[in-house]
C-alpha cells in the first residue's frame, strides 16, 4: 500500500469515508459479537482515539503487539482479553460481508473460504466433504478454489496452539494455527458470499466501489440551486458545491469539502474532508483523501490522492493504455497487474505536482514528492 501507508496504517485508511477498520468491526457487530479485542502497532495512540472503549455499544479492548513477529504472535496479544471460550478472528484489512459471517460465528469450528477463479496466490483449503483437512500457501496445484479469507471461528482449545514454533519465514504464523486446530477438531469452511483482501492500491478503490455502493442519498451541506446531484449522492453537513457542478452518484462529499464552480464527479469517488475540486475539474471513481486539492482544470480518473497533495493547475492523469491491456504497478520492486482496464496515480501525503504535469497510469508519488511545470511522469518517484 505504499506510499499510502507512509505515514498511518493500512487499516486506517479511508474507504467510503471511515477507516477500513471500521468497516470490519461493524461486519463482526452486526454478525453478533459481543466484544472485541483489537491488536494494534504503531500508532495506538490514534486508533485508540479514533474508535475509543466501545463501538455499537459493543464494548472494545486492545492489546498492543510492539514487534513484527507474525499473526499468530498477534494473535498472543490478545490472549489475556480471551476467556476460556470460542472466539473469532478477522483481518484488520479485510472487508467481509456481515451476513456470510453470521454464518462463521453460529457453528464453529470453522473458517472463511471464498471461490476465486486462480487460488494460487493465496492460501487454499483442501476440503473433503463438508470438513477442512488442511491448508496450503500458495500452492502450483491447488486443492481446490476455496481460498482463505482470514476469518477463523476457534474453540477455546486453540490457545494451547498459539505456542507454535516460528515457520520458515521466521515468524510465528496464524495459519500454523489453523493447521494444528484442523488436526485436533472437525473444522467445516463457511463459504462466504462477499469477501476482499485490501492489500494494494487498486484493492482500496476496490473496498471504496462495494461501500459507496451501499450509500444512500443525503443531502446536508449547501448545495447551489444550479448544481446537479444526481443518484446516490452523500453531501455532508458543511460540505459545498458550487454553481455548475455535476454530481453523479454513488458519490460521498464529506464535511468542509468544496466542489466547483463547473466542475464534474462521477464513479464512486470521495472528496474527502477539507479537500477541494476546483473549476473545470473532473474526477471519476477516485479517492481524494483530508485536504486534498484539485484546483483548477484537471483530470483525475481512477486514482488514490493522500492527505494534503495538491495538483497544480491542468494536471491530467492517464488512467488507460493504448492497447487496452491490464494497468501495470510496482509492488515490492516486480511490475504486478492490476486486473483492471482503467486504473490512474496512487499519490502520497503532502505531494505537489507542478501546472500541466502528465502522469502515466500506473504511477506512484512518494510523500511529498514534487514535479516540474510541464513534466511527463512514466516512472514512480
Amino acid at each position: 500500500m505504499r506510499p499510502l501507508t507512509s505515514t498511518r496504517p493500512k487499516p486506517m485508511l479511508p474507504v467510503a469515508g471511515r477507516p477500513l477498520l471500521e468497516h470490519v468491526l461493524d461486519a463482526a457487530v452486526k454478525a453478533g459479537a459481543s466484544r472485541l479485542v483489537l491488536v494494534v502497532g504503531y500508532e495506538e495512540t490514534a486508533v485508540r482515539q479514533y474508535f475509543g472503549d466501545e463501538i455499537r455499544n459493543v464494548p472494545i479492548r486492545y492489546a498492543v503487539q510492539d514487534s513484527q513477529e507474525g499473526t499468530a504472535h498477534a494473535l498472543r496479544q490478545a490472549r489475556p482479553h480471551l476467556d476460556e471460550e470460542p472466539f473469532v478472528v478477522l483481518a484488520g484489512d479485510n472487508l467481509y460481508d456481515s451476513v456470510s459471517l453470521s454464518a462463521l460465528y453460529a457453528d464453529g469450528p470453522a473458517v472463511g473460504a471464498f471461490e476465486v477463479d486462480d487460488p494460487r496466490p493465496y492460501g487454499v483449503f483442501e476440503v473433503s466433504g463438508s470438513r477442512v483437512r488442511s491448508v496450503i500457501e500458495k500452492p502450483d496445484d491447488p486443492p481446490s478454489d476455496l481460498v482463505n479469507v482470514s476469518a477463523y471461528h476457534f474453540p477455546a482449545e486453540a490457545l494451547a496452539a498459539l505456542d507454535v514454533g516460528q515457520s520458515e519465514r521466521g515468524e510465528y504464523e496464524l495459519t500454523d494455527v489453523l493447521s494444528a486446530v484442523i488436526g485436533a477438531f472437525e473444522v467445516r469452511p463457511v463459504e462466504v458470499d462477499r469477501w476482499l483482501d485490501v492489500g494494494r492500491p487498486w484493492e482500496l478503490l476496490a473496498a471504496n466501489e462495494w461501500k459507496l455502493g451501499e450509500l444512500e442519498r443525503s443531502i446536508d451541506g449547501d448545495v447551489h440551486e444550479r448544481a446537479a446531484l444526481v443518484g446516490d449522492v452523500v453531501v455532508e453537513a458543511g460540505a459545498e458545491v458550487r454553481s455548475g457542478v455535476v454530481v453523479e452518484g454513488p458519490a460521498l462529499i464529506q464535511s468542509s469539502a468544496t466542489v466547483g464552480p463547473n466542475a464534474y464527479v462521477r464513479g464512486s469517488t470521495v472528496i474527502g474532508p477539507g479537500a477541494e475540486v476546483g473549476h473545470g475539474v473532473e474526477v471519476k471513481n477516485s479517492v481524494l483523501m483530508e485536504r486534498a486539492t484539485v484546483p483548477h482544470l484537471s483530470y483525475v480518473g481512477d486514482s488514490v490522492l493522500g492527505r494534503d497533495v495538491n495538483f497544480g493547475a491542468g494536471t491530467n492523469v492517464a488512467n488507460l493504455r493504448h492497447d487496452d491491456e491490464a494497468i501495470e504497478m510496482t509492488v515490492k520492486g516486480e511490475r504486478v497487474s492490476t486486473g483492471r482496464r482503467k486504473f490512474g496515480v496512487v499519490v502520497g501525503d503532502g505531494a505537489k505536482t507542478g501546472i500541466n504535469t502528465s502522469l502515466y497510469p500506473g504511477v506512484k508519488l512518494s510523500a511529498g514528492a514534487r514535479t516540474k511545470p510541464g513534466e511527463s511522469v512514466s516512472r514512480d518517484r
